[in-house]
């Protein structure tokens, strides 16, 4: 699985979802500042690396989650989104996970040739509590992406999609908590009712986490293991495989006439802990390489 995509690193914050950072958290923890904003040289053109035997690292049919450390349409960054937008097109046939809390900015940020979308692009804004819904969504509905969906992470306040998702444009949502310094409490009713929406909608909701501090049936439950949060995630039932998410991928750009020889298709594996995973929903799982085994008998 290669499922993360940084090609630069930093952000400035946006609002209260960004409070307590986890990006800012971890940057800290090496002493460095998250204010900083660079690209990422040695890593900037990842979708595009090979193996030795010339293989993409980044298999057809992987979904790969893009500037997790940071914001892909940040002002800082405009100098260096084209070439990234020119990346992600010579990767039709893997779909790029893009997660935004600056929509009002995407219409201009688009490259000219992009028209109503690209199929392996899944646009995504940030809605942390009802007051950033109600900003976000409608300028979400308004862009021209052919996937979308919504973050409510870390969802710190109720959120209501009700006259949202009637639209048809939403496809995914997912939830989770807030951790490290300061995490404020997701609160169990807040979840539920976001997945009897998307239940009702038949729109695939996926809890994912329930954050360091976890709030059911009054009382407060402090759950500082991320492992322990996704299982309790998974415990709790709220996950919905709603109407199939459709990506019409194409094949790249250099792709070979010997497809068997120069490219291989990304089938999910997934691991026995990875049935009690609150993200095992949405996914990628693993490709089953054997790295795991050989790490586990000291070979690599």
């Amino acid at each position: 699985m290669h499922d993360i995509w940084n090609p630069w690193h930093g952000c400035i914050k946006k609002s209260e979802g960004c409070d307590n950072c986890y990006m800012y958290f971890l940057d800290r923890q090496r002493n460095a500042d998250g204010r900083r904003i660079y690209k990422v040289k040695n890593n900037f053109d990842y979708p595009l690396q090979k193996d030795k035997n010339g293989r993409y690292k980044v298999m057809r049919g992987e979904q790969i989650r893009v500037c997790m450390t940071s914001d892909f349409f940040l002002a800082e960054a405009d100098e260096w989104r084209p070439e990234a937008w020119k990346i992600i097109k010579q990767r039709p046939d893997v779909v790029f996970f893009l997660l935004t809390k600056r929509p009002e900015r995407v219409a201009k940020c688009l490259p000219p040739d992009w028209d109503d979308g690209w199929e392996n692009v899944f646009f995504n804004v940030t809605c942390e509590n009802q007051k950033r819904a109600d900003e976000r969504i409608p300028l979400l509905f308004e862009l021209p992406f052919k996937h979308k969906g919504i973050m409510a992470a870390p969802f710190i306040g109720p959120v209501c999609l009700k006259d949202y998702l009637p639209e048809g444009q939403i496809e995914q949502v997912i939830a989770g908590g807030e951790n490290y310094d300061g995490a404020r409490p997701l609160h169990y009713e807040w979840v539920k009712n976001l997945y009897d929406e998307c239940l009702a909608a038949d729109v695939t909701f996926c809890f994912i986490e329930t954050g360091t501090n976890f709030v059911k049936d009054g009382k407060t439950w402090h759950i500082p293991d991320k492992r322990r949060q996704s299982y309790a995630a998974h415990k709790s039932g709220l996950q919905h495989q709603g109407r199939t998410i459709n990506f019409k991928l194409g094949r790249p750009e250099q792709f070979s006439l010997f497809a068997e020889e120069s490219e291989k298709v990304y089938h999910k594996f997934f691991r026995p802990q990875c049935q009690t995973c609150g993200s095992r929903l949405i996914c990628n799982g693993c490709s089953n390489c054997g790295q795991c085994e050989k790490t586990k008998k000291g070979v690599i």
